[in-house]
């Protein structure tokens, strides 16, 4: 099975005798990769580990206990799971340990978004992040990971304290990924302009989540962690049968932003 070469794959993709054909380059997918797959992945950068006295959990525990809660239950209901750039799909039942493994054994730097990589048309992808990254980097990774035309869930996992900025007095604030520091004498003053701000980066996440088909999903670590697997089972395949996820089916929920 055959699909168009998308920008940004390796060059090392091209089945260059296909290609060969007619004006288009062409790459080609292994079975495993045009059967359904759910790619998830968990940011695992810096920011991640932040914790406010407002929650209990870091954003990165949140992110890890979902991503494989996740896995076990869709890997149960006959799904391939997959982390980019770290896990190939995979429909092993004991996928938990896999992710846990191939996450204590990377070597490689804690990025803020995804590697690039092109999902299968047939495939599902979920971004679990807190997207404090530049709002246009991000815009650029939803669009480059549904070029296939795959679609895909991006999800906003964030401290209460980020997004109400409970903060007054002098305050010296650090940013995580870069060790640089800003200090508020009344930070008081700041909250205002910080929400509006927060709540602009958001719109233009979500108008590039609307325009592409995607969905975008707010969660917050003072909240359970079944909520937000329950808003996931409503986004993912769109009404299939059979996920993994229909066990969660009937758990009390409270709303939950989407």
């Amino acid at each position: 099975q055959y699909r168009r070469f998308v920008s940004g794959e390796a060059a090392s993709r091209v089945d260059w005798r296909r290609s060969a054909r007619d004006d288009h380059l062409y790459v080609r997918e292994q079975e495993w990769e045009a059967a359904h797959t759910v790619w998830i992945w968990p940011d695992r950068s810096p920011s991640m580990a932040f914790v406010s006295n407002l929650a209990e959990a870091t954003k990165l525990e949140r992110s890890l206990v979902v991503a494989m809660a996740l896995a076990e239950v869709l890997v149960e209901g006959g799904e391939r799971i997959g982390i980019p750039g770290l896990l190939r799909p995979t429909a092993s039942r004991n996928v938990v340990e896999k992710i846990a493994q191939a996450i204590v054994h990377d070597p490689s730097e804690r990025a803020s978004l995804p590697p690039t990589f092109s999902p299968s048309p047939l495939a599902e992808t979920i971004v679990l992040s807190d997207l404090w990254s530049p709002v246009g980097r991000v815009q650029e990774m939803i669009a480059q990971l549904s070029a296939t035309g795959a679609p895909g869930h991006v999800v906003q996992i964030v401290d209460p304290a980020e997004e109400t900025f409970p903060y007054s007095g002098r305050i010296e604030f650090v940013e995580p990924e870069g060790g640089e520091t800003i200090t508020a004498g009344r930070a008081e003053t700041w909250r205002a302009d910080y929400v509006a701000r927060i709540e602009q980066h958001r719109a233009e996440i979500r108008a590039e989540t609307d325009r592409l088909g995607w969905s975008f999903i707010i969660h917050r670590t003072d909240r359970p962690a079944s909520e937000l697997l329950l808003t996931l089972h409503g986004q993912l395949g769109a009404g299939r049968e059979g996920l993994g996820l229909n066990r969660w089916r009937g758990a009390p929920a409270r709303e939950q932003r989407a």
